[in-house]
């Protein structure tokens, strides 16, 4: 798979080269074989091989170089800002050397490349028994036959979409113990961080380098859940409960690491809300003895002859109770549920008013 490798050909090329690997030579087989190009069962009229060899197959190439360049974007700015602490560097350098020798298991690979020769076998099992003539299969008096273009599907493009979809995942489950390392680390975090998070927005943004691979497998998922409605079955309460249920499991899926850091959040933000909160009592209660002359209650000479001036802790003290303790927010995931949710859309608008349609994208996407 040497052409996955960034240093091999540029992503553009690498794109055009397995979308013709996988989608355009099953075309040009499904011509030579005197299929028609056009009409039921044919190889253009068919939405899941459009899906999965041209859309999916292209987004997972274009995902693999945008994975790796936000996941070394996101730990540049660990290192850039500062956040690790000194006495947890070599942890973190451990941690980091860890995730990339997993990330490029060959064992992991094999597995990827086992279960995509898996997929191909039931893919061609699937043929076999078709009750209709397709672009893949012509249905006879003596069995089925599979023709080239199927043949191809099988042996090509169906277990290159399967290893290319493990391969992008695997990396993802590897980088979400990452984060989930980092989150155990001595952290150095502020809760009056100006972007609200403690230091660690920028960590909660990691998921929009997964819009590309996230739209390639809704892609697919949206398709073939397509298959099993009609225009009888398929309504809007259908439609909304479906991609309901798709969003809240890609959702949680990078939810999941970033939940990691809601622990050093929350007792960094109990412990400043803390420390503030005793500082606002002695600073209010020596402006009480300015003004009175003497505190109102509690008021003894050992606190009258320790007195020194500090600032006043109000402002720093209501930014601190506004820290959020959890870095999914819908600004933050908002790219990656729009990428999850247009397939589904579009494969909707086949079959309900695009109203319909615009009004479930708004009601999901605005909660």
């Amino acid at each position: 798979m040497g052409l996955l490798n960034a240093d091999g050909l540029n992503t553009g090329r690498r794109i055009v080269v397995f979308i013709a690997v996988a989608w355009g030579i099953p075309f040009m087989l499904a011509l030579l074989d005197s299929l028609p190009a056009g009409g039921a069962g044919s190889y253009l009229r068919d939405m899941g091989v459009w899906a999965m060899s041209f859309v999916a197959i292209g987004a997972f190439v274009l995902a693999d170089e945008q994975v790796e360049d936000g996941l070394r974007a996101c730990h540049r700015q660990f290192l850039s800002a500062q956040i690790i602490a000194p006495a947890s560097k070599r942890q973190a350098s451990d941690a980091l050397r860890h995730s990339l020798r997993q990330r490029d298991s060959k064992l992991a690979e094999t597995i990827f490349l086992a279960a995509a020769i898996l997929a191909a076998l039931l893919y061609w099992i699937g043929l076999v028994h078709s009750p209709s003539t397709s672009w893949a299969v012509i249905v006879g008096s003596q069995g089925n036959r599979i023709t080239p273009a199927g043949w191809w599907s099988v042996i090509v493009s169906v277990p290159l979409f399967w290893f290319l979809l493990l391969r992008v995942l695997w990396r993802h489950l590897v980088w979400s113990q990452l984060l989930r390392r980092m989150a155990k680390l001595e952290l150095r975090l502020v809760a009056t961080h100006p972007d609200g998070m403690g230091g660690l927005a920028f960590v909660s943004e990691y998921p929009n380098a997964y819009m590309a691979y996230v739209f390639g497998v809704s892609a697919v998922v949206a398709v073939t859940l397509g298959r099993h409605f009609d225009m009888e079955t398929l309504n809007s309460t259908t439609l909304t409960v479906a991609m309901a249920s798709w969003l809240v499991l890609v959702l949680a899926l990078f939810a999941h690491p970033l939940a990691a850091f809601s622990k050093p959040l929350t007792d960094l933000k109990a412990a400043t809300i803390a420390a503030l909160s005793g500082h606002a009592t002695h600073y209010q209660r020596l402006a009480e003895r300015k003004l009175l002359g003497r505190n109102v209650v509690a008021g003894n000479d050992d606190e009258v002859a320790t007195e020194q001036e500090i600032a006043d802790p109000s402002k720093l003290l209501d930014v601190a109770k506004k820290l959020s303790t959890f870095l999914v927010n819908r600004k933050a995931v908002l790219p990656i549920g729009v990428a999850a949710l247009l397939p589904f859309a579009l494969e909707g608008a086949t079959r309900l008013p695009v109203k319909d349609i615009s009004s479930i994208l708004k009601e999901l996407l605005l909660i």
